[in-house]
């Protein structure tokens, strides 16, 4: 993708201004319990800082009602958390939509960008009015890409340079190298809870990838169709000819759905569940499936260590409860171990990474969640189109 990045532009002397993703989590004291994405926001800012530009820095945090600042919404932490991080004052500007005073070498956090009346409408005045306060426009939050609001698509329009920041870029180039030019056979996991939340995903990978695997809930609707027993599973019986459809187009490719040979149930859905492993064949009326079974698991294994590149979306179990994680692990350690060029994203993708240990050995980790799945379907995202319009006029 032909993009303009920070890294090619001389920011001395200019006013940057940096859309991150800061959406942490926080308890119920405001407290903030995971500084991922702070951390991963800092490599845009130094940049800026260390070419000697005046930067400002805003992001979105939870949902709060345009208009309005409640003590909840307010960026507050994640200024102190920045300013331990950057090692200088990072000062917390309010009503800056009208005017920012911040000189080269300095950097501010301007309120959450959501309390901007028309920010989620991509409001034409309101970009054109971010616009004016920058001379560089940076985009480095991927994980609202797949929005058009008013300062990840808007601004970009009116800014007089827009370009992508370090995190972006990262993950244009590794989703790029995914599925745009991929080293064969291209395998993607995707699994979850339904298919009818992945249904656009699984159909537009069917097209890409010489082997598709389902995990989750999702294997129950395939087996389903399959007309295997699944018990009280759960399942969508109502999207089985959707499920028929994409094994339909990997059959056409001789990469068919792998569909498992034994799995792992329980009665109850509990952290304190037993756990029994049977043949897939063997499911009763009240078993509930949590898992693939370790044959199942081991052939999913042969496929990923055959790979060239792996994209993967999603547990194969609860692997939440380690009575029904044996699935999930399989794939992790095994997606470690690969040679392949592997990509992995969605919360309970990293939750299962971080889990069995393997975050350094995965090529690379999305921090986008539906800008991930967007991209995977094949979808435009309006924060990365306007990037790539930007660059060619």
């Amino acid at each position: 993708m032909n993009f303009k990045r920070l890294s090619d532009i001389d920011v001395k002397g200019k006013r940057v201004f940096i859309r991150a993703d800061l959406n942490v989590p926080q308890d119920d004291k405001g407290n903030i319990t995971d500084d991922t994405r702070i951390r991963a926001s800092l490599p845009a800012i130094q940049d800026a800082l260390i070419g000697g530009a005046a930067v400002m820095v805003t992001s979105h945090l939870g949902r709060p009602t345009e208009g309005e600042v409640k003590p909840e919404d307010s960026l507050a932490p994640v200024a102190a958390r920045l300013s331990e991080l950057l090692t200088r004052p990072v000062l917390l500007k309010t009503n800056w939509v009208d005017g920012v005073d911040v000189a080269p070498g300095h950097v501010v956090l301007l309120e959450n960008c959501r309390c901007n009346k028309g920010e989620k409408k991509n409001d034409d005045a309101l970009s054109k009015k971010m616009a004016a306060l920058c001379d560089v426009y940076v985009n480095d939050a991927f994980g609202t890409a797949h929005r058009a609001e008013a300062t990840t698509h808007g601004i970009a329009k009116y800014a007089p340079v827009a370009v992508a920041g370090p995190l972006m870029a990262q993950e244009l180039d590794a989703l790029g190298k995914a599925l745009h030019n991929p080293k064969r056979p291209l395998v993607a996991i995707v699994a979850g809870s339904k298919v009818s939340t992945k249904l656009d995903v699984l159909l537009s990978l069917a097209d890409k990838v010489d082997q598709l695997i389902v995990g989750g809930g999702i294997v129950n609707t395939f087996m389903l169709a399959k007309g295997m027993p699944i018990g009280k599973s759960l399942a969508e019986p109502e999207m089985l000819d959707q499920a028929v459809a994409v094994m339909k187009k990997m059959d056409a490719k001789n990469g068919p759905v792998p569909i498992p040979t034994d799995v792992v149930t329980g009665k109850k859905f509990a952290a304190d569940a037993p756990a029994e492993t049977k043949d897939a064949g063997a499911v009763t009326a009240d078993d509930m499936i949590f898992d693939i079974g370790p044959k199942s698991a081991g052939a999913l294994a042969q496929i990923i260590m055959n790979a060239g590149t792996i994209v993967w979306n999603g547990p194969v179990g609860v692997f939440e409860f380690d009575q029904f994680g044996g699935g999930t692990q399989t794939l992790a350690e095994t997606i470690a171990a690969s040679k392949a060029f592997s990509i992995a994203g969605g919360g309970d993708t990293l939750a299962a990474i971080a889990k069995y240990g393997v975050t350094d050995k995965i090529g690379y980790i999305s921090t986008g969640g539906g800008a991930f799945l967007e991209f995977l379907e094949g979808k435009p995202l309006p924060a990365v189109e306007i990037l790539l319009q930007r660059a060619a006029t």
